[in-house]
């Protein structure tokens, strides 16, 4: 495996795109696949609390047949798949969180003191939907991250936000109360080359200061 400081990441940025079929007689090994998983969680999130979960299915896949019918060869192909999940009471690990950053002298304790009460305070006045709105907002972050790692480990990937949702969860034994489905991930070796996108050109997606005629005109043209 190559090491950070050796990888182009705009090489990583370009060379990244979705990988519909993979070398099913790869498997990635677990080690490995807990260490990029790590890496991604090197990502932001608010107040650092890390709503982020993941399921990795890389044994039984079969299960997931039919609650993933229009992603069957990343299903059937891939060395696993990986459910993004948010965690809607992940409020219950902030002190643990900010007493490992006390610890480690990386927070004083009178803003890990500060942060606790504040922020019991502020969840307390949260809606369910604000909450799940947040998780997956750091959830597409996480997501992203992991699927720049994988390739910058000589992986590919795909997301799939096509799923039966309900199903996956209740298959995968997943309390659906307090976790939320944000997408799943297939990663594996590519069997060919994946296809090339375009984007818009940046001049028709960025404005300065406010949304112009310039992006509001585009989609008429």
């Amino acid at each position: 495996m190559q090491t950070p400081n050796k990888i182009d990441f705009f090489k990583v940025l370009q060379e990244r795109h979705s990988v519909k079929e993979y070398d099913s007689s790869f498997k990635i090994p677990r080690e490995e696949m807990l260490e990029m998983l790590r890496e991604a969680t090197k990502a932001p999130s608010s107040v650092n609390l890390q709503p982020w979960r993941f399921v990795v299915v890389d044994e039984r896949k079969e299960r997931l047949k039919s609650l993933v019918r229009f992603n069957q060869r990343q299903l059937n192909t891939s060395s696993a798949m990986i459910l993004v999940l948010g965690d809607m009471n992940h409020i219950d690990y902030a002190d643990e969180i900010f007493s490992s950053a006390v610890e480690q002298n990386l927070m004083p304790q009178d803003v890990k003191d500060y942060y606790m009460s504040y922020l019991k305070d502020a969840f307390s006045k949260m809606t369910k939907q604000k909450i799940r709105e947040n998780t997956l907002i750091v959830g597409g972050l996480v997501a992203m991250q992991f699927m720049l790692v994988a390739k910058a480990h000589g992986y590919d990937t795909n997301p799939i936000g096509g799923f039966e949702r309900k199903e996956v969860m209740e298959t995968l034994g997943i309390d659906v109360e307090r976790y939320v489905p944000i997408m799943f991930i297939s990663i594996g070796k590519a069997s060919k080359p994946a296809h090339e996108s375009v984007r818009l050109p940046i001049e028709r997606v960025v404005s300065w200061n406010q949304v112009d005629q310039v992006i509001g005109s585009s989609a008429k043209k």
